[in-house]
């Protein structure tokens, strides 16, 4: 962590210049999950996440079933079905949304193929606290096709 921490202090200094500061999971809201649902137009499928931009679909709603799906165990102790049960939708009204995912590696270790621009998919995880800022969700599962990914840790 002091070494990030040193990093970034320098590439703020221009020693740098390619530097790229990274956040973690403190200016999320995690106590609000968020469900987006909708098509990607646009994908960076690099470190140190991968990142992709959702159109949402007309008319969001929250499935039916969210909070009865099936989840894949991590490593990570997360209590996937209490969450999906709390999880709502955004309150602000943006069509497109930057989604966050975890780190090539950790994907690699789920098995998750680079998604394509023009894949449906659906989301859940958190935005800043109080919705402030851009349209922003760092994704905590990701739903696509049959298959559930818990993007926490590694599969268990």
């Amino acid at each position: 962590m002091q070494r990030r921490e040193l990093l970034v202090g320098v590439a703020c200094a221009g020693l740098l210049p390619l530097a790229r500061a990274h956040h973690g999971w403190s200016s999320f809201d995690q106590e609000r999950p968020i469900y987006l649902e909708g098509v990607v137009v646009e994908v960076r499928w690099r470190n140190p996440h991968a990142e992709f931009v959702l159109e949402l679909a007309e008319g969001l709603r929250l499935p039916a079933d969210l909070a009865s799906r099936p989840l894949p165990a991590q490593t990570a102790g997360i209590d996937g079905p209490a969450l999906l049960a709390r999880t709502g939708l955004p309150k602000r009204q943006d069509r497109r949304w930057e989604v966050e995912l975890a780190p090539l590696f950790r994907l690699g270790q789920w098995q998750l193929e680079e998604i394509s621009p023009g894949t449906r998919l659906s989301v859940v995880g958190f935005t800043f606290k109080e919705e402030r800022g851009k349209p922003l969700l760092r994704a905590e599962y990701l739903f696509l096709g049959d298959r559930a990914y818990g993007l926490r840790s590694s599969p268990a």
